[in-house]
This record gives C-alpha cells, structure tokens and sequence, in this order.
C-alpha cells in the first residue's frame, strides 16, 4: 500500500482529508502547483514505462513531474490510498482542423462523490480544480470558463477564449481503462518523430497569477495575463532556472 504521508508533503498539503468534493479539489490544485508538466526524460533517452510504482518513485521520490501518464497514474494511486474511487480514462486531443488525436493519447481521472468530477494534473494548461462532469454547465475557475459538452456518449472539454469563443481541448468517452492499456501511446509519444514530445523539451507550471514555461531554452512568465519570454544563454542557466523556478534538479 503507498504511504500517502511523503507525497502529501511533495504537494505541500495539509489539512484534513476527507472523501469531500473541497478534498478533492484542494488535493488537485495542490498536485498541479507543485509537480511541474514535463518530459525531460524523453530528450535524456529514459524509458518511461507504465508502471504505477516507477511514477510513485519518480514524482515523489525524485521530486520529478512528467507527462500525462505519470502525472495521473500517480496521483489516482493517491486518491485510491484515501478513499477515493478512481476511474481511468482515454481521451483525445483537439486538433486545429477539428479533428482528434488517437485513442490513449491522454490520461484523465473520473472521481465519484456526490456527482462524477473530472479530475487532471496532466494536461498542461487548462483546469485547476476538479470539473462537474454535467453536460453543458459553465464553470468559472481561477479567470477561466470550461465547460464539459456531451455529444452522444463522447465527453469535450471545452474552455472558453478570451474572445468569448469555446475551444475544445479533448474528448473522452466513460469508459474505464487500465493504465496497460496506454502504454503502447507512452511507446509512441518517447520515440516518433511525430510526437511533440521528442520535438521539444517542456516544463510547465502554473503559479497563482499565471503560469511559468520553459521550453528548450526559452522562459515565458505570465503574470495577470501579461506575458514576458526572455531567451536563455546555455544549458547552465537552463538547469539553474529549473532547479530554481520548478524545484527540478536532472
């Protein structure tokens, strides 16, 4: 059983824990603002594996992030050890021209209290704290509208621009998964040129007025929405401003 005491405190939670939808959401606001969005280990040639114990002792033993699949496989391990019920889903991205990406290209959570929430700590930038998973419902957050639009048994996730506009960012259907069943889309994602994960190297955060990035040797900063990018000189700088700014250390 995993001892959720080291990874309450990689997340820097406190306060009573109980199977409650503010639980829930503390929990998740927590795990995003601490555990960064990253895939270095794909630029390092490290083989990502699912595996729900490589991830336990990659995000908290090593005080790494990751991607999708670790960063939800590892904490619906957490919201298992306390009493939640977890379920796994496949979903797929939004392309520009309207299309998806294939099945298993990402990993979300359903989480069932007095109504089914969405939770995901692995998407990058979207929602901080749980969505009701009702059709068709606004759901404002931290400045931000989404909504869930249910079209026959397909679930998208949609958040609104800032031109009033609904952008979908991915679909997903309730159907559960085991997190096998993702592992030859985790194959994928480290070794095709196709992915945009060996394309670049990504660390993201959000922070509680904006978001910080590093991708390859640029660092964005966004601050009430004003957004400031300064290129970095080396690869020296670029481990300082991990280390530093993300709480990484390679």
């Amino acid at each position: 059983m995993l001892d959720p005491a080291p990874y309450l405190a990689r997340i820097h939670f406190t306060g009573p824990i109980d199977l409650t939808p503010d639980t829930l959401r503390r929990l998740h606001l927590a795990h995003l603002r601490a555990v960064p969005f990253e895939n270095l280990d794909i630029s390092l040639a490290r083989e990502i594996i699912c595996d729900e114990q490589r991830f336990l002792h990659k995000i908290v033993g090593s005080h790494r992030g990751g991607f999708c699949y670790e960063l939800n496989g590892a904490f619906a391990a957490l919201l298992r050890t306390l009493g939640f019920n977890v379920t796994l889903l496949s979903a797929r991205v939004s392309r520009p021209d309207g299309s998806a990406s294939p099945e298993f290209d990402h990993l979300a959570l359903q989480v069932d209290l007095d109504e089914p929430r969405l939770a995901d700590v692995g998407f990058g930038d979207s929602f901080l704290e749980p969505l009701r998973l009702k059709d068709g419902i606004e759901q404002e957050q931290h400045g931000h509208r989404f909504r869930i639009a249910e079209v026959g048994s397909v679930m998208i996730v949609q958040r609104q621009d800032p031109a009033g506009l609904w952008k979908s960012q991915y679909r997903f259907r309730l159907v559960p998964r085991q997190l096998s069943d993702f592992a030859p889309r985790c194959h994928f994602h480290q070794t095709s040129p196709e992915s945009h994960f060996t394309q670049q190297r990504i660390c993201t955060l959000p922070t509680p007025d904006g978001r910080i990035t590093l991708s390859d040797l640029k660092f964005i900063r966004t601050r009430n929405g004003m957004r400031e990018e300064r290129l970095l000189k080396n690869e020296q700088e670029w481990q300082a401003v991990l280390e530093k700014d993300f709480g990484v250390k390679l």
